[in-house]
């Protein structure tokens, strides 16, 4: 039984529910996912799909990609992802009806990337006195300990890269189902920008 999918971010809009309130929703696009491969527990040691979607050029396909999807007398996907603990049927689709109003979802994909960023904005440090000449604005400060140990901890929250990791965020509302169109609409902002590739699963699978 399929209780994930993988679809594209399309935008952010407004939805009105059936008591008359104004909800933001993120719509994301499900094109129906190709399966491609089946893993058992007795093969492979899990049970998961194999599934491609996304349009893409046979020209710019790779040989492994295009034997893929060779095999299933399809043609090539732009992306090729596992679904784990998703049973399916080589050649079948898995698409947004697998889902229905007032599901539960956990949405996961990449966060947009902010480059290397202070404490003030990747950690929220609050930031040092901004008058009397002082140069310690929105500096960290002190990070380390005394003589003992002598060492920064490991984990420190200090400056660097921000964003541009898998971020998940959990128990998301499914607001609206078109699986005609194969948009999915779930309640508040999910992670990634625009036509980024995200995870949707239902919560407790």
């Amino acid at each position: 039984m399929a209780t994930a999918v993988f679809g594209k971010k399309k935008q952010m809009t407004r939805a009105f529910q059936d008591d008359g309130t104004l909800v933001g929703v993120t719509v994301i696009e499900v094109e129906p996912n190709l399966v491609t491969a089946v893993r058992t527990p007795d093969e492979d040691g899990y049970e998961a799909v194999q599934v491609g979607f996304g349009t893409a050029k046979s020209s710019r396909t790779n040989r492994a990609h295009s034997g893929t999807f060779a095999k299933v007398d399809a043609p090539p996907r732009r992306h090729l992802k596992e679904l784990r603990g998703v049973s399916g049927e080589v050649g079948g689709t898995i698409g947004a009806d697998v889902f229905e109003v007032g599901d539960r979802v956990h949405v996961s994909s990449t966060s947009k990337g902010k480059g290397f960023q202070g404490t003030v904005k990747r950690h929220g440090f609050g930031r040092g006195p901004v008058s009397h000449g002082s140069h310690n604005v929105r500096a960290p400060g002190s990070a380390g300990a005394s003589a003992d140990p002598a060492r920064i901890f490991k984990g420190q929250k200090m400056p660097g890269q921000m964003g541009n990791k898998t971020a998940t965020v959990r128990n998301l509302e499914v607001v609206a189902v078109d699986a005609e169109k194969g948009e999915l609409w779930v309640r508040g902002g999910v992670p990634g920008g625009r036509n980024a590739v995200v995870k949707i699963r239902k919560a407790g699978e």
